[in-house]
């Protein structure tokens, strides 16, 4: 009988386990349905102009967490940084910054003698810092236009209230301005606002200048009046609205009119065409008084020369990929290099193990590292043979070698990829670069 009665105890206390988490299962089923059948929720009206990101963030709290997480200093193999402390004073209240690549590498002081960047040059740092590292970078003391804030800070409100709604009358404005008043302008790095349409948070470019340089590369390629906005794919937008910032660029004019070089293609050397045509240079150079130029942050024009780019893989695809809060599928906005998430980035299309995938990307990355390392040595050997021959018969052609030489060169540092991007295409670059300058050498 007590055993008859212990077994009925044991049974009944088996049925409430199992009915318990029944109900229990049948309960998180329930909730992950609903978190996934309501990705947001809406508990704030958030303006046209708004570009403050806590407030997105109220009624999109994870990816807001995910904005403030671009704080994260972290190095890869050749790229981003570690936090650098420093004594803040009244010239500058950082107390973090990262590594002075010009006291690393002393080749780039002789590259751009003469230019703001032979002043001040540091390793990456992530968008949260983009408007106080440029804010308080050495290379405000020889002036910079308000241009420069274009790629600085969240732009789309100060652009519309500066042009009365027109972006861009707002946007000649701005450039206009000098620098620190430009500023005045803005409150933000990079914000929702920049990519996003507040109304139903479909993506849009905001830059006037991306749109006007995508129009004339477009132009090129025989599509005439290209609308980004009208006329391209969300995929292509995923793109894009990275390409509004991450490109190469020129202040064109007495107004200092942001433009992007696209007339004439997306290379590098089809830039360099495009330059010697208009005949523009950046500065002229201490030591040769070659007239120059300075290639910025061309991701998106050696992007486009890549196996992913003609792949249709984007840049949020690598660098924004999806990822699970819950049942929710979000988009990761900690924006950072795909080597610190190689799950999530590469393994969704790529059947092999991380450890594989980032031998390659090393492997990639080492071969173009000894690349530009070859070419910036005969780079900088040559600028010093140009300036001890200052009074040789073909000087000219000699600065000409070291301009198209130098930005080719540049092209390829400046792009922060290390090569990944676009491997051959970068590789191609450098080696015109190099023969540029085995050419010049001849003249001596």
């Amino acid at each position: 009988m007590k055993n008859f009665t212990k077994r009925r105890v044991l049974l009944a206390l088996i049925s409430i386990f199992v009915t318990t988490s029944c109900i229990l299962l049948v309960l998180n089923i329930l909730e992950r349905k609903t978190e996934g059948k309501f990705q947001t929720v809406h508990l704030k009206d958030i303006g046209e102009l708004e570009d403050d990101p806590a407030v997105w963030g109220v009624n999109f709290p994870y990816q807001y967490e995910d904005y403030l997480k671009n704080v994260d200093q972290v190095r890869t193999r050749y790229g981003g940084s570690e936090a650098v402390k420093r004594v803040s004073d009244s010239s500058d209240p950082r107390e973090i910054v990262s590594e002075d690549k010009l006291k690393i590498d002393e080749r780039f002081v002789t590259m751009w003698s003469g230019y703001a960047f032979s002043k001040d040059f540091r390793e990456e740092r992530g968008h949260a810092f983009m408007l106080i590292d440029q804010l308080y970078t050495k290379r405000q003391n020889v002036g910079q236009p308000g241009t420069c804030i274009n790629c600085h800070a969240s732009t789309y409100s100060a652009m519309m209230k500066l042009g009365d709604g027109d972006i861009n009358k707002g946007f000649h404005a701005l450039n206009k301005l000098p620098y620190f008043e430009a500023a005045k302008n803005v409150k933000h790095p990079v914000s929702c606002i920049d990519c996003h349409n507040p109304k139903d948070m479909s993506l849009r470019v905001t830059r006037p200048a991306f749109v006007e340089g995508i129009r004339e590369f477009k132009k090129s390629v025989g599509v005439h009046e290209y609308d980004v906005n009208k006329m391209a794919s969300r995929q292509e937008m995923k793109t894009f609205v990275c390409a509004q910032c991450h490109v190469e660029y020129y202040f064109k004019g007495k107004d200092k009119t942001l433009t992007y070089p696209w007339g004439k293609g997306l290379k590098g050397d089809e830039i360099l065409s495009y330059y010697n045509e208009i005949d523009f240079k950046d500065w002229t150079h201490n030591l040769t008084k070659s007239a120059v130029l300075k290639a910025q942050h061309p991701e998106f024009e050696t992007y486009s020369q890549g196996i992913h780019a003609r792949s249709g893989v984007s840049c949020v695809d690598c660098h924004m990929p999806y990822k699970k809060v819950g049942a929710m599928k979000i988009t990761d906005h900690h924006i950072n290099s795909p080597m610190l998430k190689v799950n999530q980035s590469c393994r969704t299309c790529h059947n092999i193990s991380e450890d594989k995938l980032l031998e390659r990307v090393a492997v990639i990355q080492d071969n173009n590292h000894e690349m530009k390392d070859t070419v910036f040595n005969a780079l900088v050997s040559f600028i010093k043979k140009i300036e001890a021959n200052s009074n040789h018969p073909k000087i000219e052609e000699l600065r000409k070698a070291q301009r198209d030489a130098q930005f080719l060169f540049d092209f390829v540092e400046a792009e922060n990829s290390n090569g990944f991007h676009a491997p051959q295409e970068s590789a191609r670059i450098l080696l015109k670069s190099l023969d540029i300058i085995r050419k010049g050498e001849e003249l001596l």
